[in-house]
């Protein structure tokens, strides 16, 4: 079984991985969140993804404002 690390990872190559499949830079992506009311800085949506410390709640926040409507767990 997957440790809290692997599951982060996981959810960090999930999201970079609908962003690239969406055309969607970390800079799109701030802009995005802002529209919905989401403030935050490029460097901190970087810093997020790359240690895949981040909430359900931001996760499910980027996925909506890039328009996924399906997420591949695979």
């Amino acid at each position: 079984m997957p440790n809290q690390t692997e599951w982060e990872s996981k959810a960090a190559n999930l999201l970079k991985a609908e962003l690239k499949r969406k055309g969607v830079t970390y800079s799109q992506l701030v802009e995005r969140l802002a529209d919905i009311g989401i403030s935050e800085k490029e460097v901190n949506v970087r810093n997020k993804l790359s240690r895949g410390k981040f909430s359900a709640a931001f996760f499910l926040q980027c996925l909506n404002t890039i328009g996924a409507t399906v997420l591949r767990l695979d």
